[in-house]
Order: structure tokens, then C-alpha cells, then sequence
């Protein structure tokens, strides 16, 4: 099973960078897609407010209470539950950058442009062409997804222009996640904004539904979710401080969780889960 351990949302980076008007976020980076957006669309969101568990690193039975689950695109749904399914759309698996070819990111010395914290190569976002064949890449786990009977998707490193040593543009990663919009919703399929608030503000524009955030609650940032998505957050925490100030702020409108980084299933070793 390819699924990545829990990842966590790099505020230092994201706070570097300006939010813009929900109109041009951003905008300077570069013009946007000449593609529109489908049709306003008819998906199912998560509930405000669910109980949630994050089962990226394996499935197991949902905890009692649990309405909302986040699993790995090669896991099955879980049965009653509403199901969201994780994809790392903008970065490669650990030693998978073989897979894409010349869709991997690279230096002016031809050097691969890793993730430094998570040992994935970033993916090259800078041509519409290139965007393309991800998006169709991606856009397959996205059928699977669908077939398996999730009802929305997690596309994870969407903040992957943060750490591109400035190769990558906000404007390179809007124009992707609009192509992974279209075929999510396409699918019948929500699909969620994954950290990078700085970027909420364009969600309408870039076809996002709801927002999920890792560790709003310890960087006290949750507002900049909540400001454009509403109740519709999900809070992930990996400290016992960040979980206090979730739950203090946000525990009785929003969906929030604490697990362990490794996201470890229920029953091995580290497995932590806690709620408000």
C-alpha cells in the first residue's frame, strides 16, 4: 500500500506568501488556464462538525462516533461511513519517480527537486501539457476512487510551489487542482482544498469544496480556512497543544481530530486518536 505517513502542513512557508482577493489570488504569478470550470456541479459534502478519523497510513473499523473517514485511494471505502479519498497529486510516492518520467520536477543542473521532509520528488506543474498528463495520471486513482464508492477527494501537496527552490508558481498549482476539480466532479466527487490557506480565497475559482487542514489549530490559523469555506473544515492535529486549541476555538462548529504523525492504523505501535 502506497500511502504516506501523516502530512504536515508547513505554515513557516505558506505565512511567507500574500492571500489575495478571491478573484486573483495569486494572479501575478502567471495567467490562468484558458480551460473553463464545468457547470456549477451537484456533490455531497462532508458535515460540519462529523466525527473524523485520518486512515491514510491503513484502514481499520472506523472508531464509534466516527461519521467521516480519509483513506488511502488503494484502501477500500469504509462501509457507512462518508469516505474521502487521499491522492498525492502534486508530489511522487517515496522512490516512485520513475513512474512519471519527465513529469518530475527538475533544477537548472537537471537534478531532481525533492521534498526534503517526506524524500518525494516534486512534480514539474510549468506547461499545460505537462499539467495535462498529471491530471490524467491522477485523474485515473480519481476513477477508482469513484468506483470504490468515496464520495469526494484529498489531493495532498498542493503547497508543493512552496518548496520548488522557485520553479513552481501558486498560479502553476490552481491551474492543476481546477483539471483535478473538473474530473472529481465529473465523478460525482467533492473535492477538498488540502492545507494552503493563502490560498483559499480562490477556492470558488479553482472548483475546491471543503478545506482540510493540518494543524490549524497549533499554527492558530484556522480562520483562514473557516473565512471561505465555512463549518466546512477538517482539522487534523499531531500535538497535544494543537488539539487543545482546536477544540477551544473551533471544537463546536468544526471536525477535528488529533492522530499520531505516522497516521498509524488502530492496534500497532504509536497509534494515537483523540478528539474534543
Amino acid at each position: 500500500m502506497h500511502s504516506l505517513p501523516g502530512r504536515i502542513s508547513r505554515g513557516t512557508a505558506a505565512a511567507a506568501l500574500l492571500v489575495g482577493s478571491s478573484a486573483c489570488a495569486l494572479g501575478a504569478a502567471g495567467p490562468a488556464e484558458s480551460a473553463p470550470l464545468p457547470a456549477p456541479h451537484s456533490v455531497t459534502l462532508p458535515a460540519p462538525h462529523a466525527g473524523f478519523d485520518y486512515q491514510i497510513g491503513g484502514p481499520y473499523t472506523p472508531p464509534s462516533g466516527v461519521q467521516a473517514v480519509s483513506r488511502d485511494h488503494s484502501a477500500p471505502a469504509a462501509a457507512g461511513a462518508y469516505n474521502i479519498c487521499y491522492v498525492n497529486a502534486f508530489q511522487a510516492q517515496p522512490g516512485a519517480e520513475g513512474e512519471w518520467g519527465d513529469l518530475v520536477l527538475r533544477d537548472g543542473n537537471g537534478d531532481v527537486v525533492m521534498d526534503p521532509d517526506w524524500n518525494e520528488a516534486l512534480l514539474d506543474l510549468r506547461t499545460a501539457d505537462k499539467r495535462s498528463r498529471i491530471a490524467d495520471k491522477v485523474g485515473g486513482w480519481i476513477d477508482e476512487c469513484a468506483g470504490k464508492g468515496y464520495q469526494a477527494i484529498e489531493p495532498d501537496n498542493y503547497d508543493s510551489f512552496t518548496r520548488s527552490q522557485g520553479l513552481l508558481s501558486a498560479r502553476n498549482a490552481q491551474d492543476l487542482v481546477k483539471l483535478l476539480s473538473s474530473r472529481a466532479h465529473g465523478k460525482g466527487l467533492a473535492i477538498a482544498q488540502k492545507n494552503t490557506s493563502e490560498l483559499s480565497s480562490s477556492r470558488t475559482d479553482n472548483g475546491l469544496d471543503f478545506a482540510v487542514a493540518e494543524e490549524c489549530g497549533e499554527q492558530d490559523n484556522c480562520a483562514e480556512y473557516t473565512q471561505y469555506f465555512g463549518d466546512h473544515v477538517i482539522v487534523i492535529e499531531y500535538t497535544s497543544d494543537g488539539l487543545h486549541n482546536a477544540c477551544a476555538k473551533w471544537g463546536s462548529s468544526l471536525s477535528v481530530v488529533r492522530r499520531d504523525r505516522d497516521v498509524t492504523p488502530k492496534g500497532e505501535s504509536g497509534y494515537v486518536r483523540e478528539t474534543c
